[in-house]
């Protein structure tokens, strides 16, 4: 059987796309992993500090969806390494790389819930001031045009197909 060669504006097949672009994830993937995890560990520590029973009710469940929102993106986040380990040698790179891209881009959305809900808890805390939502709102709308309004931009802007 003669392997055909997909044109990506490379002059690369399929499987050497595929490889490229495995490469490419997971370096990206060890970044956000990284942030996840260390913000994860930390949320983990919380609930064993003084402070932690005189906080109000709502903190309480902001921090508890604040947990489950870390646990959620470090699954996600991690998911692409347990996918490649577990597919590797199967001849399906193309798919697992679009599997782990997905997987990493809700890892992603989940870290920025995450990060919100965790900021939200800390200037609650913090200053108990009325700025707190505009103050979280604020940092969200920066975190949006940094991870996804600026990509997509760049993305229409300068691509041809």
């Amino acid at each position: 059987m003669v392997e055909t060669q997909t044109r990506t504006g490379r002059d690369e097949t399929q499987e050497e796309r595929a490889d490229r672009m495995w490469v490419e994830l997971i370096q990206e993937v060890r970044v956000a992993q990284t942030g996840v995890q260390i913000l994860f560990g930390f949320l983990l520590t919380v609930v064993f500090q003084q402070k932690y029973a005189s906080l109000e009710h709502t903190d309480k469940t902001i921090y508890i969806v604040t947990v489950v929102l870390g646990a959620a993106a470090t699954g996600a986040l991690i998911g692409p390494v347990s996918l490649h380990r577990l597919v590797s040698g199967r001849k399906v790179k193309p798919q697992a790389v679009e599997w782990a891209s997905r997987m990493t881009f809700v890892g992603l959305l989940l870290l920025l819930a995450t990060m919100t809900s965790s900021l939200l808890l800390v200037l609650r805390v913090a200053t108990h001031d009325g700025a707190v939502p505009w103050i979280v709102a604020c940092v969200v709308a920066w975190y949006a045009v940094c991870w996804y309004v600026i990509p997509l931009w760049t993305r229409r802007r300068h691509t041809t197909s």
